[in-house]
């Protein structure tokens, strides 16, 4: 018995070796890889310490020993763009990588804009998705994980997949118009490696090198390594969490009373009503957390039943459950996406049905945003769902105790999701981020100069294109002039643009009031694909930027300030007049001015002020009605000249 347990640690040892002495590849380098063309390009991997590796491609043959902790690198060539092409790597065992193309490569990093997927904008890029099949873009997605106690050495998890039906839906939408505009206008192949999670702060995606000059910072990094502090907040947030939901659930009147409210026999003529979309709070249950219920019955056409149905239900803070005719069609988990939901065929009846929703709202205010889509369709008939709907409160509830974003915390995304890219050689980096940092901008300027130069300096590749959207527009628009947070975060990304190499894009023009996922993802491609036009691929005839302020000069009771990037010339876009400026005496209270082109400059004045000083414009949230353009279609980026 001995002898036979012997044997078998023997050969598990055996077995263990054998697989350490296989040469592995990390995710990247992998079938259907795009790697930079023209360029000496990184390959690496693990195998048995000191295994001679062996690696062909494009007619070369490359060699090399791994070192003492069985790491080895190899660096090749790239010809011009081209493929598909295949790799033969072999040591003790032989690998073969498959339908490589050489063309080039950009990481798409930041928060939830970046994250955002086709599959969310699907309705209003219906036909652009409908006639893409290019398998000359590609896109590698990265699962979300963090990590605090060093970089580590490989992904998680991801593939890379092309630009076919099958697969367009999971690209991230501002990344895939960023390369479908690149590649009708160069043709090669196009490789996005999408590294984004939505939520995150810039300081969770810089190194702990980089960090070391915000002490602040840095002692959160230390509490993040200590691994039972973690867990013992998860623990007790978890329990937390569960708890509140299954009593909300316990004391939820429509779920455990004799009739469950979504029934279609349920009585509910003792409801009250309200105007929806709109929040309950508008129609008297203040500061109430909890579960409300909803409920309308709408009359529906011969024409349109017993057919399968599109159901559009705006956005919900903060959750739902939809149930018609006491079927339960779709929910949702939190606020963001929209709903979308699809009625079955065998559903929908003539004459009256009964739509019921069932809303959680953990904290804050609750209900049904306004200026969103809420309808039911059948091909081209539709039923507008706005307007009375009868509500009744299911339980209330304390707010929802607040849980840890862990991989909101510095350093934590970079180690596990930066960190394994910086071997992979990369035309440029495009960026969407800065929702998160809007409580905080006057540390947003350093710290995202710092994260530029650090990812610089982990690439080893010298000062590649860096490219970033500006805040887009969003929150209600204000009546008077008046102090904004966004605004300032748009100021500090816009003093960005004094690091070399990096290009904005101004998207003022394209953002929604009442949502901070914008739909228009493609007017965000379009234009870091300008800047990329301009700075990666040095396109001379291009204009890539609308105007930048650049100086003011002051004349008697006018202000004349003069800008960067007019192109071909500064317009009033969809109008006659100039709106969004704002001007201020020795007081520094701003009040709206008038303002009209001459030349390359824009005049500013106001009656009311006899001597200014400073002069805004688009300082606001929303911005809605700034209307600085140049000729090429390009909006100015909001400034102030009192930046303090």
């Amino acid at each position: 018995m001995k002898f036979i347990k012997k044997l078998f640690v023997l050969s598990l040892i055996l077995t263990i070796q054998q697989s350490l002495a296989k040469v592995k590849l990390p995710r990247l380098i992998s079938d259907g890889m795009v790697l930079q063309q023209n360029t000496r390009v990184k390959v690496w991997g693990w195998a048995k310490a000191g295994e001679g590796i062996r690696l062909q491609f494009n007619n070369q043959t490359y060699e090399t020993i791994t070192n003492d902790d069985g790491k080895w690198l190899i660096i090749l060539a790239t010809p011009k763009a081209g493929g598909p092409f295949e790799m033969g790597i072999s040591g003790e065992n032989q690998l073969k990588i498959k339908d490589i193309l050489v063309g080039e490569v950009w990481v798409c990093s930041g928060q939830s804009n970046m994250v955002l997927p086709i599959e969310r904008v699907k309705e209003k890029y219906a036909e652009i998705i409908a006639k893409t099949n290019n398998p000359l873009i590609r896109h590698f997605f990265i699962p979300t994980l963090y990590n605090f106690y060093k970089p580590l050495d490989d992904l998680p998890a991801g593939r890379w997949e092309a630009a076919t039906p099958e697969n367009i839906l999971k690209f991230t939408a501002t990344g895939f118009f960023f390369a479908k505009d690149l590649f009708e206008k160069y043709h090669v192949p196009i490789g996005l490696i999408n590294a984004s999670v939505g939520g995150t702060p810039v300081e969770a995606w810089i190194s702990e090198d980089g960090l070391k000059s915000f002490p602040k910072y840095m002692s959160i990094v230390e509490q993040m390594k200590d691994s039972s502090y973690i867990s013992k907040v998860r623990k007790v947030e978890a329990s937390n969490t569960n708890h509140w939901y299954t009593k909300l659930r316990n004391n939820d009147a429509g779920l455990n009373g004799p009739k469950k409210w979504f029934e279609t026999d349920y009585d509910a003529s003792s409801w009250q009503t309200m105007n929806l979309p709109g929040f309950w709070e508008q129609a008297g249950l203040k500061n109430t957390n909890g579960v409300v219920w909803f409920r309308k019955e709408i009359d529906m056409p011969q024409s349109m039943a017993g057919k399968t149905a599109k159901f559009f239900l705006g956005r919900i803070v903060d959750s739902d459950s939809v149930y018609v005719n006491g079927r339960f069609v779709g929910s949702t988990g939190y606020q963001y996406p929209p709903r979308r939901y699809e009625i079955a065929k065998d559903i929908l009846k003539p004459g009256k049905n009964i739509i019921v929703v069932r809303v959680i709202n953990v904290s804050g205010i609750g209900g049904f945003i306004q200026d969103k889509n809420y309808e039911i369709r059948v091909g081209d008939e539709s039923i507008d769902l706005k307007g009375n709907w009868q509500y009744k409160l299911g339980a209330a509830a304390e707010p929802l105790p607040a849980s840890t974003f862990f991989q909101y915390k510095p350093v934590g995304i970079y180690n596990s999701m930066i960190a394994p890219l910086t071997n992979y050689t990369i035309k440029g980096v495009i960026w969407y981020q800065g929702e998160a940092n809007v409580p905080t901008p006057k540390d947003y300027h350093q710290l995202f100069s710092t994260m530029i130069r650090d990812w610089r300096q982990k690439w080893n590749q010298g000062d590649f294109p860096f490219l970033y959207v500006q805040l887009a527009n969003y929150l209600k628009p204000k009546t008077q002039p008046s102090e904004s947070l966004w605004a300032e975060l748009r100021e500090a990304q816009l003093q960005t643009l004094n690091m070399p190499e990096t290009g904005m894009a101004v998207i003022i023009d394209a953002g929604e009031w009442n949502d901070i996922h914008p739909l228009n993802k493609e007017d965000v491609g379009k234009r870091l694909a300008l800047a990329a036009k301009k700075i990666a691929y040095q396109d001379k005839n291009i204009v890539f930027s609308g105007p930048i302020y650049s100086s003011i000069e002051i004349k008697k009771n006018r202000i004349i300030v003069k800008f960067s990037n007019v192109g071909s010339g500064l317009i009033v876009k969809g109008g006659s007049e100039l709106k969004q400026f704002a001007i201020a005496g020795p007081d520094k209270k701003f009040v709206w001015a008038k303002a009209e082109i001459k030349g390359d400059k824009v005049e500013v004045w106001s009656d009311a002020v006899a001597n200014p000083v400073a002069v805004r414009y688009a300082w606001a949230d929303n911005p809605d009605t700034a209307n600085l353009y140049n000729q090429e279609g390009l909006p100015a980026s909001p400034f102030r000249t009192d930046t303090k």
